[in-house]
């Protein structure tokens, strides 16, 4: 073989193996965390830490509060926000496959009429 037709060949190999190759996962929508109105006009600001799953068809599962601050406050929203969020899975050989274990962090802040959304989950 010509070594133009071996590193062609090489080449679509490659390729083939970055089709198949892993996805991470990846948020695609949701709903935005509603500041409560009543948190807004006592100048309240906080944020909540959630851990939950990812299951293999982008729904999040077994949401629940590791940490809150203040305490009581943002609870409620940061769940209803966080369980709204639909993710593209991540895929091995090719597959959708769950995510377990995310955490995320919903911030609080004024000035900011829904919260603001955190960057896209880590695995703990």
């Amino acid at each position: 073989m010509h070594r133009t037709t071996i590193a062609a060949l090489a080449l679509g190999l490659a390729l083939a193996g970055c089709a198949t190759g892993p996805r991470p996962l990846q948020l695609l929508a949701g709903a935005d965390p509603e500041y409560p109105p009543a948190a807004r006009a006592a100048g309240i600001e906080g944020e909540v830490t959630v851990r939950y799953d990812v299951t293999a068809a982008g729904i999040v599962a077994n949401a629940v509060i590791v940490a809150a601050e203040p305490a009581g406050v943002f609870e409620e929203a940061a769940l209803a926000a966080v369980t709204s969020w639909r993710f593209r899975p991540p895929t091995t050989a090719g597959e959708p496959s769950a995510a377990p274990g995310r955490v995320s962090v919903v911030r609080f802040r004024l000035g900011d009429p829904y919260g603001q959304l955190p960057p896209p989950p880590a695995r703990r």
